[in-house]
């Protein structure tokens, strides 16, 4: 059954990917805007001192969260993001001086320097996935990274998915040891478990 699972994890994914590529790179710049709205209106930022967000893979269609994190980092929140020990594959979040001068380190998005500090605790972390159901069960990317590190921070931290609406699936067919979202933000709503 679990062998099943996983099987029908990686064909969701491929589909996944397929829809969000079809999608115009100007609506899902409409539609990210949306969701660092649907954020920004959230409990859980209005109060937060750190928050750990992505960088997105633009080319990938990912949600765009870049006007979240300057508008954040201009209120003064702490706003990380997330590195990946090459040796341990232990993914950390932190804190960059200027993202901007963040670099790809062979997984395909931007980090912040190793030399750059880690963070100590968070409020909230911006979760991306390739969807998610209304159980809050997320479909990653496969690494796991995120389902290793969530419970290192959550709780007390807030998890806090985003998706475009049209990644919100009836099922995501859920693995030991993957994490569900309590609460998801979408360019249409917001899902709360």
């Amino acid at each position: 059954m679990r062998v099943l699972r996983y099987r029908a994890k990686g064909v969701l994914r491929q589909r996944m990917r397929a829809l969000r590529n079809s999608i115009p790179r100007e609506s899902l710049a409409e539609r990210s805007a949306k969701i660092c709205a649907g954020l920004l209106s959230r409990p859980e930022l209005s109060g937060a001192r750190a928050v750990a967000l992505f960088w997105p893979i633009l080319k990938r269609g990912e949600v765009d969260l870049r006007p979240l994190a300057a508008d954040l980092r201009a209120r003064g929140v702490v706003v990380a993001f997330p590195a990946i020990d090459p040796a341990t594959k232990v993914m950390t979040f932190r804190i960059p001086a200027d993202p901007a001068a963040m670099e790809e380190h062979g997984l395909g998005f931007q980090e912040p320097l190793p030399s750059e500090p880690e963070v100590g605790a968070v409020d909230v972390v911006v979760v991306p996935a390739l969807g998610v159901d209304g159980e809050g069960n997320r479909l990653g990317y496969g690494a796991g990274y995120y389902d290793r590190t969530l419970p290192r921070f959550c709780p007390p931290a807030v998890a806090i998915g985003v998706v475009y609406d049209f990644q919100v699936l009836s099922e995501v067919p859920a693995t030991e040891g993957d994490v569900p979202l309590p609460v998801v933000v979408t360019d249409e709503r917001v899902i709360e478990v």
